[in-house]
């Protein structure tokens, strides 16, 4: 039996393909302004026995190209799991939203906390703050990581943190301090939710792009107190989680 899990996210769309109880294939695309365009050329003209979608833009999919659709805290948790079962915590830090996720163990959730009404801290600020800089995101965390300064920002809207940017690069501050100071602020405001659910332990897994981020990684940490498991496949989590949930 082949089936096909989608997370449908804002930044960029990611297909896990399990067959015969395995996965078989790993993929993405940038999402852009027609997310089921991305949704179909991932899929190209094969066939699935099922295909279910998670993301922001999981709706458009039901219907019309998945039969199902899975919430993003339940694929998370799931996918999770699947990857690393000893994990208790979930950060899942995606395009638009940070979701932090207390695990049972099983496959399933018991508390989630999530800011979702603000784009501070998420990886599209990241990737503003980066453009703004004049650096590539692989640049930005790469940079950011060596850089040492105490620099702080004192906003973390991302209207006004952009601003605040710009007048910085104005005055002729290092760009590459300015950068750090950056990861510094989402690193703060996300351990700061971490916290009011279960991130206390050495069971914590960093979920979504952003996990590819070596500074962002090391802030967490240091930030949290704990090593955070960063998984090879970390960007396809939520993914795997609905593909998993497909194949039952």
């Amino acid at each position: 039996m082949r089936v096909a899990g989608i997370d449908i996210g804002s930044c960029t769309t990611k297909l896990v393909v399990i067959e015969d109880g395995e996965a078989v294939e790993w993929s993405l695309l940038p999402t852009g302004a027609d997310p089921l365009k991305a949704v179909r050329a991932l899929i190209g003209d094969r066939t699935f026995e099922r295909i279910a979608a998670t993301g922001y833009g999981r709706k458009l999919a039901v219907g019309s190209v998945a039969g199902g659709a899975l919430t993003e805290v339940k694929a998370a948790a799931t996918g999770a799991h699947a990857l690393s079962p000893e994990c208790r915590t979930v950060i899942d830090i995606g395009g638009q939203d940070v979701k932090v996720i207390a695990l049972d163990g099983n496959g399933g959730f018991t508390d989630f906390a999530m800011n979702d009404r603000c784009a501070a801290g998420t990886g599209r600020f990241l990737e503003v703050m980066a453009r703004t800089l004049g650096f590539d995101l692989e640049q930005f965390g790469h940079i950011s990581a060596g850089t040492e300064g105490s620099l702080r920002l004192s906003s973390m809207c991302a209207v006004f943190a952009e601003s605040e940017v710009i007048s910085l690069i104005a005055r002729g501050e290092d760009p590459r301090v300015i950068a750090r100071a950056v990861h510094e602020a989402v690193a703060d405001r996300i351990s700061a939710l971490a916290r009011t659910i279960a991130a206390r332990s050495d069971t914590t897994m960093l979920a979504g792009g952003v996990a590819r981020n070596a500074c962002m990684v090391r802030l967490l940490e240091a930030k949290l107190g704990v090593p955070l498991i960063v998984h090879e496949r970390a960007q396809y989590v939520a993914a795997l989680g609905t593909a998993l949930a497909a194949n039952q």
